[in-house]
């Protein structure tokens, strides 16, 4: 077999696969249909946990819980699956709010650095950041 025909199949094979990933959902991003589905995900991994309020994102694709003595759940959308997190102020390297009024977190966890978030109501971004943020006015300072 010549080297150019070879060449061909090689390529026409690998736009096949591609091809076949994409439009069997390989390439979709799973988004939260709302705060039940976060529930039930966050439910799955963490069944003992009680969370008391459920706060989503503009995009749908991660949700921030409310689980009460300084912890918070996080359910983040990586490609068509979710993570869960239980997240508290030591795992937090940076927290700031953007001018759009968008979360910038940064997690000292190696397997999920955090991201940008943005959250439609500026309540709820303020109550996101206060749980995740210091709960010890001293620490703040001493991390500056």
């Amino acid at each position: 077999m010549s080297l150019p025909v070879l060449v061909a199949l090689v390529v026409f094979g690998i736009a096949q696969s591609v091809a076949a990933v994409h439009f069997t959902g390989g390439t979709k991003s799973a988004t939260l249909a709302g705060a039940d589905q976060a529930l039930s995900r966050f439910a799955e991994d963490f069944p003992d946990e009680v969370a008391t309020t459920v706060r989503l994102t503009v995009d749908a694709r991660t949700a921030f819980l409310d689980l009460g003595r300084g912890r918070t759940g996080i359910v983040h959308s990586i490609g068509d699956c979710f993570l869960t997190r239980i997240v508290t102020a030591s795992d937090i390297v940076a927290l700031d709010v953007d001018d759009g009024g968008a979360i910038l977190l940064k997690l000292a966890d190696f397997t999920w650095k955090g991201g940008h978030f943005a959250v439609a109501d500026r309540a709820d971004v303020e109550a996101i950041t206060a749980a995740l943020g210091p709960q010890n006015p001293n620490r703040a300072r001493e991390a500056a």
